[in-house]
């Protein structure tokens, strides 16, 4: 039960630490929180609603992932290294794939 509650206390810790020191992750908290009424409301069912949440909770995460990653490359070197260019760009696509699958859900359960 121990480990449960630090991993925990960890996840919420990088949640904070990330939403206080990137723009992205406080846009798609926001998001997030928006997408729960809307969800509700455009759903034709509460599995649908549940689904529409859970597409936006997946970008907040891809972001999450991504953030993660561009730290890690930035603490590696200050230098311009081009294959570090590469390996957050890939992680920019990863969010970009993740909001356009989030954004057809949507237009779907719109349409």
């Amino acid at each position: 039960m121990l480990r449960f509650w630090r991993a925990t206390i960890n996840s919420r810790n990088g949640l904070l630490f990330a939403a206080r020191s990137e723009q992205a992750i406080r846009e798609e908290l926001v998001a997030l929180a928006l997408s729960v009424p809307f969800a509700w409301l455009i759903g034709a069912t509460v599995m649908r609603s549940f689904q529409l949440v859970a597409a936006v909770a997946f970008v907040l995460t891809v972001e999450l992932l991504n953030t993660a990653i561009e730290k890690l490359a930035d603490r590696l070197t200050t230098d311009h290294d081009p294959r570090i260019g590469q390996v957050k760009d890939m992680g920019s696509a990863a969010v970009g794939v993740a909001l356009a699958m989030a954004g057809l859900f949507w237009l779907f359960a719109i349409a």
